[in-house]
Parts: structure tokens; C-alpha cells; sequence
């Protein structure tokens, strides 16, 4: 019996549901800073296994000084297909990318690199997509809608294009008031007199927190929901806890609420494409890209 055979004999049994790796098992990381509470290795690591793909989903701790070294690290790994990229670094790492889409242009963020049958890396964003489809299959006209945003950064401003591709008229705010003037000037001229930016929550069909408060429980709250007007429904793009403080909060003003996995639920048909897991052909950044509507025509691609 070989050293081999015996290391194979004393490994504990796989965990069920685990996925079988082995050395022709391709490679994706989602990045971020924390990334404890990253959902999408339970939702796409599953989807591996339902496709028959050989390839996992890891999660890897990144602080934004390490980004330099770690992303073209990860670049040249060869058996790494694709990174996904949570808070904070959505804005900071669509430098590491060579073609980029227009939602990830227009937003100034991407969520998702993937690498092409050329090398080069491909930049999306499909939170804004995905935050729209969610809002669309629980019930509510985000094309109808006006919506409040809390956060400029890389999950916000992509909410921001998305709504706004999708017809909503939309106000944004941030404690960082310099990102949401320059994301403003960014839309604004191709969404004239539907973007805004404010100094804090106003009178909206929707308002929504697109910022990491909440993640942790000393959290304050990003806005207070006893000044919204009644009947607005209020979101939450933090998927764990579930019922973050701001949703509860809202719930004992009797407002409506919307959680904030749906956003990425809704992204994984989106992945599905962009990240080609169906078979060759399948990869190429459609109308989807954009959150479902055709980008603007003004828009380099």
C-alpha cells in the first residue's frame, strides 16, 4: 500500500453535500472584507453540483492594502476562472479588469471578473440586476416607483443604474457626500431629472439601504425608519442576519419590508451566463448585463 493509498484510508469521510475536488477542479473566489457572512458559496457551490461542474467556490479574506498583490495573484492562478467581489472593494477592483460593461461603467463598480478563452478579464456588476428582479418577483414596479437610496458605493451605485434603467426616479445619499455628487454627474446626463443626490432620506415609494450597516450587530442603523411617510417599503441589501435591525425597525413602524437575499438569488441565473456554466458560448455579456434593459446608446460597451 502506497503513502498515497494510506493518506486516502485516514481522511475523514467527505461532509454531505461537500463538493468532491480533485486536481482538475476549477477554482472561483469571491473577495472581501469581512467575508463570514458571504452567502454565494452556499448558492453557487450547489448549483456546481446540480450542472454537473467540476468547480468550487471558496471564500478569501482580502484587507483593501492587500488588493494589489492578491487580485493579480489570483489572475495568474490558471485553474481560477472567476472572482466575485463583495464589500468594500467592488469599486477598487474593476482596475484589474481589461473589457468592462456597462453597468459596470456606468456604476464605477463591478461584483463579478471572469477570465476569457483569451486570458483577459471580463468586469460586470449584477447587484443592481439582481436588487431589481428582486423587488419585481416579490410584487413591487420598480419602473413606477420612486426610491431613496442609502450609499454611493459599489452594491449602490449599481442599484442606482439598475432602477434607473428600469424607469424609477431615484435620490441617493451617502456620508460621503463627494461619491454621490461625482455618481451623480456620472448618470445625470443620460438620465436627465431622474437622479438626485440628497442629504439623507426623502418622501419615496421605496427606500433602501445599499450600505455594509448592518452586517455587524453594534451597528447603527442607516436611516431611521419612524421619519419615513407611511406605506414605503423599506429594503435591505445585508442578507445576513435575515432580519437585520433596520427591517425590524421597520416593521414596528408598520412599514413594509424587503430582505435582502433575493438580490442575490436573482443573480444566479445571471452568473449562470456571464460565468458560461452551461457549456461554451454561453458566456458572453447579453442585455442582461445591463439589468435587463439594453444599455444606453451613449454608453461605451
Amino acid at each position: 500500500m502506497t503513502g498515497t493509498d494510506l493518506a486516502a484510508q485516514d481522511a475523514p469521510p467527505a461532509r454531505p453535500g461537500a463538493p468532491a475536488v480533485s486536481g482538475a477542479t476549477r477554482l472561483y473566489a469571491v473577495l472581501g472584507d469581512p467575508v463570514a457572512q458571504v452567502q454565494a458559496p452556499a448558492m453557487l457551490n450547489p448549483l456546481f453540483a446540480r450542472l454537473g461542474t467540476d468547480a468550487i467556490l471558496v471564500p478569501v479574506h482580502v484587507r483593501p492594502g492587500d488588493l494589489d498583490t492578491t487580485v493579480p495573484g489570483l489572475q495568474r492562478v490558471r485553474n481560477l476562472d472567476g472572482l466575485l467581489i463583495t464589500v468594500p472593494h467592488k469599486a477598487d477592483c474593476l482596475r484589474f479588469a481589461d473589457e468592462i460593461s456597462p453597468a459596470a461603467r456606468l456604476s464605477g463598480s463591478a461584483n463579478a471578473l471572469r477570465r476569457g478563452p483569451d486570458g483577459r478579464w471580463h468586469a460586470d456588476n449584477f447587484d443592481g440586476a439582481g436588487f431589481v428582479r428582486g423587488l419585481r418577483a416579490a410584487g413591487h414596479r420598480p419602473e413606477t416607483a420612486t426610491v431613496c437610496v442609502a450609499g454611493a458605493g459599489g452594491a449602490g451605485s449599481a442599484i442606482v443604474v439598475a432602477l434607473l434603467l428600469a424607469g424609477a426616479r431615484v435620490t441617493v445619499w451617502d456620508t460621503d457626500t463627494a461619491r454621490v455628487h461625482r455618481l451623480v454627474e456620472r448618470l445625470a446626463p443620460t438620465w436627465p431629472g431622474r437622479v438626485h443626490a440628497a442629504d439623507g432620506p426623502v418622501d419615496a415609494d421605496v427606500a433602501v439601504n445599499a450600505t455594509p450597516l448592518g452586517l455587524r450587530p453594534d451597528d447603527p442603523l442607516p436611516f431611521t425608519p419612524d421619519r419615513l411617510r407611511p406605506g414605503t417599503l423599506v429594503a435591505d441589501i445585508v442578507m445576513k442576519p435575515r432580519r437585520t435591525a433596520l427591517l425590524a425597525a421597520a416593521e414596528a413602524c408598520g412599514l413594509p419590508v424587503h430582505p435582502g437575499a433575493p438580490m442575490l438569488a436573482e443573480q444566479l441565473a445571471l452568473y449562470r451566463e456571464f460565468f458560461a456554466l452551461d457549456g461554451p458560448g454561453t458566456g458572453a455579456p447579453g442585455p442582461l448585463a445591463t439589468g435587463g434593459e439594453p444599455a444606453p446608446a451613449a454608453v461605451e460597451t
